[in-house]
């Protein structure tokens, strides 16, 4: 799929996004649902929108060269697209953070990774825009990774775990891990994007984050890359990558670490919360 400008592509589709999001700007306007998605959770009109504008973008870019690939997005599920048989896989997540964009809370992200195979181990180009701050994050396997096009630092001040990211917060959740980290760590946010939270742990704005429940592809197979290209540690599930699933029904905890050496106590919380199935 070397044929294929990824990063065209998906900037094409955030100017489409932002367009979007500021024809709907009230709360009203915005909880609308229509429905549940292959997900499993309840479908925004404007999720739908948001996927729809991917779709476009990515027949458009796939039509013209013929190559097929397998979508996986949280509204449709899996849809081949194009003819042949499939190896490319492209996991989509059109909106990271929908009660965020629903509440007209700025911190949502656009997160599509594009893999060579089905376990988090192939994905091979990664690509969240927070659209908040308004930055883009991007990654390809074994190039490093990038913040609006440059570097990151390779090695970041070390400052312990002075900022912790935490997401599905939960207050019962996160009770139990804020207990293992009392007196260890010195502050804790809450963004609401796993595909945000994990892209601040590549830029060492966070030192590390974790998900107080599982996840699923969809929410991490881009920023995992992100962060493993920048330096940082990601667990998921305590799978190896290789057996970690992008099907849209699999389900597992993530946790990441700017330094590998922190990412121990992270995981040490994120079990201590109560276990669910993946």
């Amino acid at each position: 799929m070397d044929s294929i400008d990824w990063i065209g592509l998906c900037r094409r589709i955030v100017a489409r996004h932002r367009e979007l999001f500021a024809t709907s700007r009230g709360i009203a306007a915005r909880t609308e649902y229509e429905g549940r998605g292959e997900g499993g959770d309840m479908s925004l009109v404007l999720d739908r929108r948001c996927e729809d504008i991917v779709f476009e973008e990515l027949e458009a870019a796939l039509r013209p060269r013929g190559p097929a690939v397998i979508a996986v997005s949280e509204e449709r599920g899996e849809v081949a697209i194009g003819s042949g048989e499939a190896a490319t896989r492209v996991i989509i997540d059109p909106i990271d953070g929908s009660m965020n964009v629903r509440r007209t809370i700025p911190s949502h992200s656009l997160s599509i990774a594009v893999a060579d195979g089905d376990s988090i181990a192939d994905v091979s180009f990664g690509f969240v825009h927070d659209f908040g701050a308004d930055e883009e994050f991007a990654a390809r396997a074994g190039a490093g990774a990038t913040l609006d096009g440059e570097p990151f630092e390779l090695e970041p001040p070390d400052h312990g775990l002075e900022v912790v990211g935490v997401e599905s917060a939960e207050p019962g959740w996160i009770g139990p891990a804020i207990a293992v980290l009392e007196g260890r760590v010195y502050r804790l946010r809450i963004i609401g994007s796993i595909a945000i939270s994990m892209s601040y742990v590549a830029a060492a704005r966070f030192d590390a984050m974790f998900s107080a429940r599982p996840c699923r592809s969809v929410d991490a197979a881009a920023s995992q890359l992100i962060v493993r290209e920048a330096g940082g540690a990601v667990d998921v599930g305590g799978l190896d990558p290789g057996v970690a699933s992008l099907g849209l029904d699999a389900r597992y905890t993530v946790a990441a670490a700017r330094r590998p050496q922190n990412l121990e106590l992270i995981l040490e919380a994120q079990a201590a919360g109560p276990a669910v199935p993946g």
